[in-house]
């Protein structure tokens, strides 16, 4: 018999805010994370803006020295994890250790780490090079030290799925719950991606948007849009089955009932026409949620502000709603966090399931001229109150991968 699994934590450090509720009051507000491009030099870069998290000190969450064996994605994913321990009420101890496991993903790893290293290397040689690198670079470093730190001994693991990293590993640590294999999983991404070759990367293939100005920078489903806006961060959420929950009085969110993933078979980059593979993946949300198309009220749109990846979701969202896709509302919160990358994902799953607990649809802003071919209700530049039961999340990954994610309130 499948176990059910509630949300009963979370934690993030976003362009927004270094914490859930100021995360939360300052995209509810319509406020934007996106500026000044100041973590690497912008006259390098046809870019000028990014979504950056600002006045970050690892040593506020543990000792300074260990934080510096850590590259910025993994210091992001520690400092989350314990805000989402902390906000769950929840303490591992040896009793329980081996039922609490850790599921977070990471588009890039530690790109940083990487870099500045390989500048080491050319400049003075394999000697000057950290003894700490690989395990700076490596993606799975993130879950590898949140176990480490808060002592989680159950499964321990990392999906890689480029954008979609953060919501693949909230779906999989979902199943490990649901199969029985564990009471709780500490899960999301984390990704610090503003790097000089990931920068110099994503410009090369016009994937971002060289608008100046951060404020219309990144306008998800409007006519004008050119492309996403280089983000970093990360979410975490606290899954835990249904029973173990109410059994300790816990607080929960909503509860998680359905995960789709699929593959394009299409392109490297660009998503596979009509968003194919996407309409897949919420058809599947939907089937193992046991849910039909018309209970769903909102959906957290990957919605990136790229020409291609809006107009295919939003055809994705009409082929697996029908006439429902226009009564429904979509929103893209990348509007105002930019794209996370690999937590992209897992931020939206929180906002996912503030948006059931709180009764409140978050806006896409920058929404001012309309497109043909996105013809939604977008929630334009401005937070609207509903009573939320259903919400999807769509995230969708470089490679052709697709995911949705289906929350509901309990």
């Amino acid at each position: 018999m499948k176990k059910r699994v509630v949300v009963t934590g979370v934690g993030c450090v976003t362009p927004l805010g270094l914490d859930v509720e100021t995360t939360w009051n300052n995209l509810l507000a319509g406020k934007s994370g996106i500026g000044p491009l100041t973590r690497r030099d912008a006259s390098k870069f046809p870019v000028k803006v990014a979504a950056e998290v600002k006045d970050f000190e690892i040593g506020n969450y543990i000792d300074f020295k260990e934080g510096r064996r850590m590259d910025r994605f993994t210091q992001f994913a520690v400092a989350s994890s314990m805000m989402a321990m902390k906000d769950a009420n929840f303490e591992i101890n040896e009793d329980n250790a081996a039922r609490v496991g850790v599921w977070i993903g990471s588009g890039n790893g530690g790109m940083e780490s990487y870099e500045e290293q390989f500048r080491n290397f050319e400049a003075k040689g394999y000697k000057r090079v950290s003894p700490f690198f690989v395990p700076m670079l490596i993606p799975d470093m993130a879950s590898g030290q949140v176990s480490i730190f808060l002592g989680a001994k159950g499964i321990n693991s990392c999906t890689v799925t480029a954008c979609a990293s953060g919501a693949n590993s909230i779906g999989d640590a979902f199943k490990v719950i649901e199969r029985g294999d564990a009471d709780i999983m500490i899960t999301g991404g984390s990704e610090a991606p503003i790097t000089d070759m990931a920068l110099a990367g994503f410009s090369s293939m016009k994937a971002l948007s060289f608008n100046e100005d951060p404020t219309t920078a990144s306008r998800p489903f409007d006519k004008n849009r050119d492309g996403f806006v280089m983000g970093e961060g990360c979410g975490i959420l606290i899954l835990e089955e249904l029973e173990h929950a109410m059994t300790r009085g816990a607080r929960i969110y909503a509860e998680i009932i359905g995960y789709g993933a699929t593959g394009d078979a299409h392109h490297m980059t660009t998503p596979a026409p009509d968003g194919e593979g996407g309409a897949r993946a919420m058809q599947l949300a939907l089937e193992d949620g046991e849910l039909h198309p018309e209970e769903v009220d909102y959906i957290n749109a990957h919605g990136t502000s790229t020409p291609y990846n809006d107009k295919y979701e939003t055809a994705a969202i009409k082929t697996v709603f029908g006439a429902h896709a226009h009564k429904l509302a979509v929103s893209s919160t990348k509007s105002m966090t930019g794209h996370l990358l690999g937590a992209a994902g897992a931020i939206e799953a929180i906002f996912s399931v503030k948006a059931i607990m709180d009764g409140i649809m978050p806006p896409t802003m920058n929404y001012q001229t309309a497109d043909e071919d996105c013809d939604l209700d977008y929630v334009a530049n401005k937070a609207r109150k509903a009573d939320i039961r259903v919400v999807l999340s769509n995230s969708l990954g470089f490679g052709g991968h697709n995911v949705t994610l289906a929350f509901r309130k309990l």
